[in-house]
């Protein structure tokens, strides 16, 4: 009877352990990226973090200038990502925009002091 005991607390123990890990694993950051403009500038971020390692959904609102970003907090960080927005041409929270992804931006997705600022 002990034995019984100690196997269904060692197999509930594992349980919980394995289905918790997962549930903690799973994240879901909301990043201000203000220099998003437009329709563009949502598919291009969008398709640019799905490549990122333990990237599972992306949502940019450029009306918000917000980025929703759920991720497996095992395989990237929200340093990653803020990266990964910077490197597709974007201000991400403190992260400043890559200058020359900036560049190769198309003009509706710059910011309208540099002349862009459109939907498109």
């Amino acid at each position: 009877m002990k034995k019984l005991f100690l196997l269904a607390v060692a197999i509930t123990g594992i349980l919980t352990t394995g289905f918790g890990q997962v549930k903690k694993g799973v994240q879901t950051v909301a990043i201000k990226t203000p220099t998003v403009q437009c329709e563009s500038c949502k598919k291009r971020i969008e398709e640019f973090l799905k490549r990122e390692d333990g990237v599972q959904k992306v949502n940019v609102d450029y009306k918000k200038k917000v980025t929703k970003v759920t991720f497996v907090a095992e395989r990237t960080n929200v340093e990653n990502i803020k990266a990964g927005i910077a490197n597709a041409g974007y201000d991400a929270d403190d992260v400043t925009a890559d200058a020359e992804a900036y560049k190769k931006l198309p003009k509706c997705c710059k910011k309208p002091e540099d002349g862009g600022g459109g939907e498109h």
